[in-house]
């Protein structure tokens, strides 16, 4: 990891004296509770973030980017959920827009989940949602209210690579590009990239998941109330570990799991780790850092693979690394066939920006032993999943 960027060090310095209110977790949490707003029953659904936030705020090493990353994403998911209740309490008919025959893209992250994604959001006939709608999902916006929120999206994308240029090489984004509905998925893995927190990584084992994916559907039916129909595409390795509660929500789902080689995967994944954790904490434990994600996304390997033996055979399509990643012109009419979908001459053409857009202008170098790990230990925590990787590549 290079130098820490002279942007990040001054914003630190100018956020500083806001870091004294991490010490009074509770009241910032009813403060941002307040401004959100909420709907009557849902005490639960809020409640849920109180303890996140409290331990987040008693992460010592926490930097002031990170307190106010932190209370931003409390606020985020909080506001967003008032929005969404309130709108289906207006508009009841939302609730029955069906959501039919979606596709999860799934699998360890930097396995080409993203290029998978993006392919499959080529087609006239396929919705996938847009970062710009995933920050704040509404109803269909006035060209004002869409412009202003796509400069809002432009904007944090900004901010963030201004502050970590090393993440825009490994993992570019833009606003009104296809992007994962793990930024919907309430109680996702996401703090765990940014602090220290211990119990909110036992938890995430023990929740029922399946009233985050409602909640997750509720938002994709406010996003296509009002418009036209289309074949939803959604993506995110975090989906891996919750199979289960995801076919619950979504009965008719395809399930597309992407593989790789998960020493690579992995490995690649803590450097991008690594990127948020410098921006949130003022000492990044590499060998730590290194454990929980590698406990994180074994484990949810393995529940995913528990999950999928009683899945039907038609509900998944595992798509080897090489189908996308070496050969994309190859690998996506394949893709989209396993999927029951038409591979046409216009998707072809755009095929090219997907992959151009996917690619940092420097290579993204990484290392195992960086994160104190080894090969072996990866093997060792993956030896199911390799069994699986080993069928697929053959097939």
């Amino acid at each position: 990891m290079s130098a820490v960027p002279l942007a990040l060090t001054f914003a630190n310095l100018l956020l500083r004296p806001a870091l004294g209110s991490r010490r009074e977790p509770e009241r910032v949490f009813e403060r941002i509770v307040g401004k959100a707003g909420g709907a009557e029953g849902d005490e639960a659904f809020v409640e849920s973030f109180r303890p996140l936030l409290v331990e987040w705020a008693g992460d010592e090493e926490l930097s002031p980017i990170g307190w106010q990353s932190a209370q931003a994403h409390v606020r985020r998911h909080l506001t967003n959920r008032a929005r969404i209740r309130r709108l289906i309490a207006e508009q009841p008919a939302i609730v029955q827009e069906p959501i039919e025959k979606p596709v999860f893209v799934v699998g360890l992250p930097r396995t080409a989940t993203t290029l998978t994604h993006g392919v499959l959001s080529l087609s006239d006939e396929h919705r996938c949602p847009r970062l710009w709608e995933l920050l704040a999902p509404g109803l269909e916006p006035s060209p004002q209210q869409r412009q202003k929120a796509i400069t809002s999206a432009r904007r944090m994308l900004d901010g963030t690579y201004r502050l970590s240029p090393r993440f825009r090489e490994i993992h570019p984004m833009t606003a009104e590009g296809p992007e994962e509905c793990t930024f919907l998925l309430p109680h996702a893995l996401v703090p765990l990239s940014q602090a220290r927190l211990p119990e909110y990584h036992a938890r995430q084992f023990e929740r029922d998941f399946v009233p985050d994916y409602r909640h997750l559907k509720e938002c994709f039916q406010v996003l296509q109330y009002g418009r036209s129909r289309r074949r939803w595409i959604l993506k995110s390795p975090m989906h891996t570990g919750n199979l289960d509660a995801l076919l619950t929500v979504f009965p008719d789902a395809t399930l597309v799991w992407t593989h790789r080689d998960p020493a690579t995967a992995v490995a690649s994944f803590c450097s991008l780790v690594e990127c948020g954790m410098v921006l949130s904490r003022r000492t990044v434990d590499l060998p730590a850092l290194g454990a929980t994600w590698l406990d994180l996304l074994s484990r949810s390997v393995r529940r995913g693979l528990a999950a999928r033996a009683g899945f039907p055979r038609e509900a998944l399509v595992d798509v080897p690394y090489s189908w996308l990643g070496s050969d994309p012109a190859a690998g996506a009419p394949k893709l989209y066939d396993a999927v029951g979908a038409h591979w046409t001459e216009a998707d072809a053409a755009r095929l090219p920006t997907v992959s151009t857009h996917l690619r940092g202008s420097r290579p993204h170098r990484y290392d195992l032993a960086r994160y104190g790990l080894t090969r072996d230990d990866v093997e060792a925590a993956f030896a199911d999943y390799n069994a699986l990787r080993a069928e697929v590549d053959r097939a």
